[in-house]
C-alpha cells in the first residue's frame, strides 16, 4: 500500500510537504489524525528520516499511543523509537536528563493540582493569612496562569498592582522555594523548567536541536504561551548554527475553546507571522457529518471575526434536517430528549449507546439524570470525581511517591497519619519547629525526632515506627521490585487496606475496589511496552499516573454499548456520535451569562457551539426551555443567539410534546463495577540468624537479625559490598542457601 493511498489532494499536500514550516488548518472531521500519521510514516518511509529525529506532540496520552500504533502499522516497529507524547511527557523525559542543571535531582517528584493546593494551604497557614481571602485553590490558579506565561515569582511581583497581588507574590515565592526543597515540580514547571534549560544552557539546547529534525504538534490552537515558546526553542533559529527543524502544526482556530486553561488562540492565528515562509494547507472536506449539520456549523462560526475562512463540506449528502425543540421548562426538555431516544431505539434508527447529550455546565446534568433514572435508560455522566482524584487513591499514591522521593513533603504530610497512627498536629508542629531551628527538611526532622524539643514519647514511638515502615518498603524500591508488588506491600503493611476492609461504612467496599484497581494499573504498566532505554520502575509507574489527562478517561463509544453519554461541551471536543442532543440553547445558559458583555468571550462560546454541532454524524437536536429554575424561582431566558445564526432551511422545529413524555418507572440498578483481582505475592520465607541467602539484586548475604512474624516478618541481612538491608520477607526475592 502506498502511504498516499486514500488521501484527498489537500491531505496529500500536507503529507508530502517539505522544507518550510507547515500549518495544516484541519476543520472538524477532516481527517487530521490520518494526515499526521501518514506524514510521520512518509518521513520515515519515503524521506529517510531516522525515527529518533521525530518529535510528535499530542495533548493526551491516549492520542499519543494511538498515533504511535498507527504509524507502526504503516512502517513497522522502528516507529517505536520516535518520541510521540504529550507536552508534559516530553518535558519529563528531557528533565530526567537535564534537571540537575537547575539544582534538582533526576528523581524529582511531579506535583499534580491537588498536591499544589495542599502545599499552598500549608504556606497560607504558616503566613497567618485569612484562608478565605487567600483561598489555596484560587491562588493555585493564579500561579498556574503566571507560569503559563513563563512568569516566575520575581516576574509576577514586578507586575503587581495592589496589596492583594503583592501577598500573592510572597506566597508564589514561598511556594516555589518549597517545591525546590522537596525536589518537586508542578505540572506547569515541567514546561517552564524545560524552556529554562533550553534557554540557559547552550549545550543542552544544541543536543535537542540537533536531534529533533522534525517536530509535529497536534491541536496547536490549544497551546499556551509556555508551550508556544517551547516549540520555538526546539525548532531553533538560523543564528543557532543548526538547520531549523522542519515544523508541522495541525489545528483549527475555530475549535479553540480552552482559553480558561491558558490556551492562546493567537498562536495559530499568527503562525504565518511567526514563520514568514510558512505554507498553509486547508482541510475542508468533512468525513463525519451530513451537509445540513455542516451548513449549520459553517453559518454559526462565520459570525466570528479575525478567523481564517474555511467552509466544511461533505460528499455524504444533505442528510436529515436538524431538529429544533422549544420546551416549556427544563423538565419538559429532558422528557423530550428521553422520548426521542426511546423512539429512535424502538424504530432501529439509533441505539442509546450511539447518543450523546451535551450541556454548557455540569449543573445542567441533574435534571437529565433524574429523568433517565425514572425511565430506566442507562446513562453515563462523563465528569465528577475522577479515579486518580479519589481520596483513597491519592493516599495510596502518596505512599508510593514518598518511597521514590522521601523529601516530597506534601505526600509525606498526607500519609504520616493515614491511617491514624497517633502522630497528631501537636507532634507535627514540634517536628516543624525542629526542622526550622536545625535548618533541615521535614523528612530529616522526622528521622531526627528524638532530638526534637518537647516531643511526647508516644508520638516519638509512632514516628519511629512510621520511619521503620518506610525504610522497609524503600528497600523494595532499591531492589527494583515490580511496582505491583510494591503497591501490594504498601497496601498491606501501611494498614490502608485493613482500615477499609474492617470498616462498617458500605462505601468503603467501593474504596477497596479502587485500591485493588490501582494494583491492576501497576500490573498493566509492567505489561505495557515502555519506551526504548527505559526500565520498569516505581518512578516510571508514578510518572505514567501523574501524566494521565482528564480527556484520557473519557470512555470510547464501544465501551458503553447501550449507555447514553452525557457531558459538558468542553469535554465533547475530539469525540463524535451518530446522534447528538445539544441542550439549554438559551441566552445566559449558552452562551453563558458571564460571557455576554465581552466580544472575545462570546466568540469563544461560539467556537464551543461549533464544536458541539460538529460532533454529530447523522442526527442533531437543538433544544431550549422557555424558562428554567434558578434559586428555586423560574427564570425566563431568550433563545440563544446561535440558534438565530443557523439557516432556516436546515432546521425543522418540533412542537410535539405530550406524546413523547416517557412513562415513569422505578430507577434501575446497574450494580457495582467488577472487582479487580490483582496478583498475590507468596507467603514469607522463614529465616534464622546465621542463615546464608541469595537475593536477586543484592547478591549473597548473611542473616544478622530477624524481627516480626507472618506477613510482617523481616530480616536484616549483610550483603557485604551492598551493605546491610532490612527486608520484608513476604516480598523479598531471597533463597536460603
Amino acid at each position: 500500500m502506498s502511504l498516499l493511498d486514500g488521501l484527498n489532494p489537500p491531505q496529500r499536500d500536507a503529507v508530502i510537504h517539505q522544507g518550510s514550516p507547515l500549518l495544516v488548518v484541519a476543520g472538524a472531521g477532516s481527517g487530521k489524525t490520518r494526515v499526521l500519521t501518514r506524514r510521520i510514516a512518509y518521513l520515515l518511509g519515503e524521506r529517510g528520516v531516522a525515527p529518533y529525529e521525530v518529535l510528535a506532540i499530542t495533548f493526551t496520552n491516549k492520542a499519543a499511543a494511538e498515533m504511535k500504533e498507527r504509524v507502526a502499522d504503516l512502517v513497522g516497529d522502528r516507529a517505536k523509537a520516535m518520541w510521540v507524547s504529550t507536552f508534559h511527557s516530553a518535558c519529563v523525559r528531557i528533565l530526567r536528563q537535564e534537571a540537575s542543571r537547575l539544582g534538582y535531582s533526576n528523581s524529582f517528584t511531579i506535583y499534580d493540582s491537588s498536591d499544589s493546593v495542599r502545599l499552598l494551604t500549608v504556606i497560607i497557614r504558616e503566613m497567618n493569612l485569612d484562608a478565605k481571602q487567600y483561598a489555596a485553590r484560587a491562588i493555585a490558579g493564579i500561579i498556574s496562569a503566571a507560569k503559563n506565561e513563563l512568569q516566575g515569582p520575581a516576574d509576577y511581583r514586578n507586575s503587581t498592582t495592589n496589596h492583594f497581588e503583592e501577598i500573592i507574590a510572597e506566597i508564589f515565592a514561598m511556594y516555589q522555594k518549597r517545591l525546590g526543597a522537596a525536589n518537586a515540580m508542578d505540572f506547569d514547571d515541567l514546561i517552564g523548567k524545560t524552556v529554562e534549560v533550553l534557554q540557559r544552557f547552550p549545550e543542552a539546547r544544541a543536543r535537542y536541536r540537533s536531534r529533533f529534525r522534525h517536530i509535529l504538534v497536534d491541536e496547536y490552537q490549544d497551546t499556551n504561551h509556555a508551550q508556544y515558546i517551547l516549540v520555538r526553542e526546539l525548532v531553533g533559529t538560523i543564528e543557532d548554527g543548526f538547520p531549523l527543524a522542519e515544523l508541522c502544526v495541525v489545528g483549527d482556530a475555530d475549535q479553540s475553546i480552552y482559553a480558561f486553561r491558558g490556551a492562546n488562540i493567537r498562536n495559530i492565528l499568527q503562525f504565518e507571522e511567526d514563520y514568514p515562509n510558512a505554507r498553509t494547507v486547508l482541510l475542508e472536506q468533512n468525513y463525519r457529518s451530513t451537509q445540513n449539520i455542516l451548513s449549520a456549523a459553517n453559518a454559526v462560526i462565520s459570525n466570528n471575526e479575525g478567523r481564517k475562512d474555511k467552509n466544511l463540506w461533505s460528499q455524504e449528502g444533505a442528510g436529515e434536517a436538524i431538529t429544533g425543540y422549544v420546551a416549556e421548562n427544563e423538565h419538559e426538555e429532558a422528557d423530550f430528549v428521553v422520548g426521542e431516544i426511546r423512539r429512535l431505539r424502538d424504530s432501529g434508527e439509533s441505539k442509546p449507546g450511539d447518543t450523546a447529550i451535551f450541556y454548557r455546565t455540569n449543573a445542567q446534568s441533574r435534571i437529565f439524570e433524574e429523568t433517565f433514572l425514572r425511565s430506566a435508560i442507562p446513562y453515563k455522566v462523563v465528569g465528577g470525581v475522577r479515579f486518580y482524584e479519589r481520596k483513597e487513591v491519592k493516599d495510596f499514591l502518596g505512599y508510593l511517591r514518598v518511597l521514590v522521593n522521601p523529601e516530597d513533603e506534601i505526600s509525606l504530610r498526607r500519609i504520616i497519619n493515614t491511617p491514624k497512627r497517633g502522630i497528631g498536629d501537636r507532634a507535627l508542629d514540634i517536628i516543624d519547629q525542629h526542622a526550622a531551628s536545625a535548618g533541615i527538611s521535614f523528612w530529616r526532622a522526622l528521622c531526627d525526632a528524638k532530638n526534637a524539643v518537647g516531643i511526647p514519647s508516644r508520638s516519638l514511638i509512632a514516628i519511629n515506627d512510621f520511619i521503620h515502615l518506610l525504610d522497609s518498603l524503600r528497600t523494595l524500591v532499591e531492589a527494583r521490585t515490580k511496582p505491583s508488588v510494591i503497591a501490594q506491600a504498601v497496601l498491606e503493611q501501611s494498614g490502608l487496606l485493613a482500615e477499609l476492609v474492617n470498616s462498617a461504612d458500605p462505601q468503603d467496599e467501593g474504596r477497596v475496589e479502587n485500591l485493588q484497581e490501582l494494583v491492576s494499573v501497576a500490573t498493566e504498566y509492567e505489561e505495557s511496552e515502555v519506551d526504548e532505554g527505559e526500565e520498569i520502575s516505581l518512578s516510571g509507574f508514578l510518572e505514567d499516573v501523574s501524566l494521565v489527562a482528564d480527556s484520557d478517561q473519557i470512555p470510547d463509544g464501544e465501551d458503553h454499548g447501550g449507555v447514553v453519554t452525557m457531558m459538558t461541551l468542553h469535554t465533547a471536543k475530539g469525540l463524535e456520535f451518530p446522534t447528538v442532543f445539544l441542550t439549554g440553547m438559551e441566552e445566559g445558559i449558552f452562551p453563558h451569562s458571564r460571557t455576554l458583555g465581552e466580544r472575545s468571550e462570546i466568540e469563544e462560546e461560539r467556537r464551543l457551539a461549533y464544536v458541539g454541532l460538529t460532533r454529530a454524524r447523522q442526527r442533531l437536536y437543538l433544544s431550549r426551555s422557555e424558562y428554567r429554575s434558578s434559586w428555586g424561582a423560574p427564570t425566563y431566558n431568550p433563545p440563544s443567539r446561535f440558534l438565530a445564526e443557523i439557516p432556516e432551511n436546515v432546521i425543522s422545529w418540533n412542537t410535539v410534546t405530550s406524546s413523547l413524555k416517557p412513562r415513569s418507572s422505578a430507577p434501575r440498578s446497574f450494580g457495582p463495577p467488577p472487582r479487580a483481582t490483582g496478583k498475590r505475592v507468596e507467603s514469607a520465607i522463614v529465616l534464622e540468624v546465621g542463615d546464608r541467602v541469595s537475593h536477586d539484586t543484592f547478591g549473597l548475604g548473611k542473616v544478622v537479625a530477624v524481627n516480626g512474624s507472618g506477613d510482617r516478618a523481616e530480616a536484616t541481612i549483610d550483603f557485604g559490598s551492598s551493605g546491610e538491608k532490612r527486608l520484608l520477607l513476604r516480598y523479598a526475592p531471597v533463597e536460603r542457601l
